[in-house]
């Protein structure tokens, strides 16, 4: 079975983010190809921020992050760090606790869509 992987950034009891991945099941959803389960949301926000972003911070809400024309570097409350590139999804869950750093990977302005539940 097919699936979609998305990245989940949370907080353990401690406070402390933790990467972690999340898949989606995909059925056959005929010639528009592979699906998902819908997933409600409550608001779509879009965001740009400026070429020298560097900020360590907890999610404001539970949410997921669509990277549209760049991509991030994220690192954890403990120090670990991955990569993201243009076209990757987040799940953002660490809105308690020490939160986690987000830079831009380039100099140069960078677009994202931000999906609240």
């Amino acid at each position: 079975m097919e699936q979609f992987k998305v990245t989940r950034v949370y907080a353990d009891a401690n406070g402390d983010s933790h990467f972690d991945e999340v898949y989606y099941p995909l059925t056959d959803g005929g010639p528009i190809g592979q699906l998902s389960e819908r997933v409600a949301v409550k608001e779509v926000i879009f965001r740009k921020v400026p070429p020298g972003y560097n900020d360590l911070h907890t999610a404001p809400a539970k949410q997921y992050v669509v990277l549209l024309d760049g991509g991030v570097e994220i690192e954890t409350s403990l120090g670990k760090k991955r990569r993201f590139e243009q076209g990757e999804v987040l799940l953002m869950e660490d809105t308690t606790g020490k939160g986690h750093r987000s830079s831009n990977l380039e100099q140069k302005e960078r677009s994202s869509l931000f999906i609240i539940f």
